[in-house]
């Protein structure tokens, strides 16, 4: 049997961890990685225009399977461009791996070509990041590098120079059983008996909840049904709980809708329920606060609490919720449930008022659209600006479908790239990314990998030909708009040359013709919807707090333009509220 180099120990390892795929750019530091998954029928090397989709794609991957992921660029330039996206998918808490080839050993600190120190440049977006600089060092480094993006939930960085991924690998390298699983976090006993007294002791209590009650669906009901509580949520909570949930009040936040925000603010106790909801000016200052998270180091970050309680959502309510004394008086809910269905109620209109007319398209109208045309399981990767808000408002989760975003770093151009990662873990599944056209042309170059791998994920391009949320946030501050328009070609043109399918949309009536035969269509396609760029309800006074960004009356601003298929589950929801 012919010796491993470095290189081929190095992708035997990734195999036993579950990787199924690198995302990369190819080049010369980056070649011998390379020619090792060329002889390895374990992983694919998945070819990308721009190193940024890789990382982005790999955070997606690690999203949607909840397994490890990787990435990789080559030395200087191309492992730099993965340093967006890999920021995105540590703050998502995305196992990710990526490899940063390296210069030859060598010459490492002498200023020669391509150079620069991966060592320190992924510092801030990963838990872990280190330099293999012999052969022995490897096996044992690349582990803990795994064991760490697993473990903590986020990014590993690994550099290597091309010269030692050459060389011959030891004969008898240490390599130990890899961790690729997280374990569940239970809270001690004393935690939970301080939780339970302050559950039982208040009168009004309001659960809101974030990306950390995934999987903790039916334990939230549960809890909420039995101390009477409204239940509210952050956007990236969206997906794992608003759906089958008969006391939703909606979300809080910039985009925020319903009653959450009074929910949270008019309790006599707020528990926090895995999120790391970054916008304190939505949370209460003057209410008892409880936090429940698995990463210790976010509990107390965003407001003052009251009682801090380490660990996994889905374990601490297992072990609370047997514990409480139930409540019976249903008041404060019932009330919240009103005021949650009133507010949607009082947006409605304006979405309903000539919508299927109205040229250009109203966007929330094709969100709507699409909402009711995709897939029950369907992934929806969102493009960070005002796609953010017509996600938020017209997506309607069912506990199959998945939402993918930069809803914590905040990136633009993330959803085609998030798209390819997401469609490769399942080629059958429906995938669709909603972009918007300053983000989708930003990364433009990587619809060419969807073509080149025949990838069949569905581009609805929000096409306002401007930067939406970027004129939104001038008017905030009292700025005119100015370097916020993009001059856009036929991109459904653009999509046809590059070998897939594309159309173009410009009245309503021809909206759902177009999504229906994109979405029948085999290979790549790519709907190009020409929307209203005038489609935010802006106030006819635009307060002093709204200048400070993200500040609570910024919420005001965002659109007065309906909640798609919300209205009626608060409808439906009312049922439940007893009639005097």
């Amino acid at each position: 049997m012919a010796k491993q180099n470095v290189a081929e120990q190095f992708v035997d390892i990734l195999a036993r961890a579950g990787v199924k795929r690198l995302y990369g750019v190819v080049g010369d530091s980056l070649n011998p990685v390379v020619d090792a998954i060329r002889r390895n029928s374990a992983i694919d090397w998945i070819h990308v225009r721009h190193e940024e989709t890789a990382a982005f794609a790999a955070g997606a991957e690690a999203q949607i399977t909840g397994s490890l992921a990787a990435c990789a660029g080559s030395c200087g330039p191309g492992n730099l461009h993965l340093i967006n996206g890999l920021y995105d998918a540590h703050r998502s808490m995305a196992p990710v791996l990526a490899l940063a080839s390296h210069i030859p050993s060598s010459e490492i600190g002498l200023g020669y070509f391509q150079e620069t120190h991966p060592e320190l440049l992924f510092q801030e977006c990963s838990h872990y990041n280190e330099m293999i600089s012999n052969p022995e060092q490897m096996p044992r480094l690349l582990q803990t590098a795994i064991q760490h993006a697993i473990g903590r939930g986020g990014v590993s960085v690994v550099s290597m120079p091309g010269d030692v991924a050459s060389k011959s690998a030891p004969e008898k390298s240490i390599e130990h059983a890899l961790v690729t699983a997280r374990p569940t976090v239970r809270p001690g006993d004393d935690e939970i008996d301080k939780l339970c007294r302050m559950v039982d002791e208040a009168r009004r209590v309001t659960l809101f909840c974030g990306s950390g009650t995934a999987g903790a669906h039916a334990e939230v009901m549960e809890f909420a049904e039995k101390i009477k509580s409204p239940v509210g949520h952050a956007l990236r909570g969206k997906e794992w709980i608003q759906y089958d949930n008969p006391y939703d009040v909606g979300m809080s936040g910039l985009l925020g809708y319903g009653a959450a925000y009074e929910a949270t603010n008019e309790c006599d106790l707020l528990v926090l329920l895995g999120t790391d909801f970054p916008y304190n000016a939505f949370l209460p200052d003057d209410v008892k606060i409880v936090q429940v998270d698995v990463r210790p180091e976010h509990l107390g970050r965003r407001s003052k609490l009251d009682l801090a309680v380490w660990g996994d959502v889905r374990e601490t309510l297992r072990c609370l919720t047997p514990r409480v004394k139930p409540k019976s008086d249903r008041k404060f809910l019932d009330r919240m449930l009103k005021k949650h269905a009133n507010a949607l109620e009082g947006v409605v209109k304006a979405y309903t008022r000539k919508v299927e007319k109205h040229v250009p398209i109203h966007p929330e109208f094709v969100a709507s659209v699409l909402d009711e045309m995709a897939d029950d399981d369907a992934v929806f990767t969102v493009d960070t600006g005002m796609n953010n808000v017509w996600a938020a408002r017209y997506l309607t989760p069912n506990g199959k479908r998945r939402v993918i975003g930069s809803f914590s770093h905040g990136s633009m151009a993330n959803a085609l790239p998030q798209a390819i990662g997401a469609q490769f873990t399942d080629l059958n599944r429906q995938v669709v990314a909603m972009s918007g056209d300053g983000g989708f042309s930003m990364l433009m170059g990587d619809f060419l990998t969807l073509v080149q791998h025949d990838l069949p994920v569905k581009v609805v391009l929000f096409n306002n030909s401007s930067l939406g949320m970027v004129e939104l946030e001038m008017l905030v501050a009292g700025l005119p708009s100015y370097g916020t328009t993009n001059k856009n070609p036929d991109f459904a043109a653009i999509a046809r040359a590059a070998g897939a399918y594309g159309v173009r949309v410009e009245k309503p009536k021809q909206l759902q013709s177009a999504l229906k035969d994109a979405f029948k269509h085999k290979g790549p396609a790519l709907v190009d919807v020409v929307t209203d760029p005038n489609a935010l309800s802006i106030p006819p006074k635009i307060s002093a707090d709204m200048v400070t960004g993200f500040a609570l009356s910024a919420s005001k601003i965002v659109l007065d333009g309906g909640v798609g298929r919300m209205l009626q589950t608060a409808r439906s929801n009312l049922r439940n509220v007893p009639r005097p």
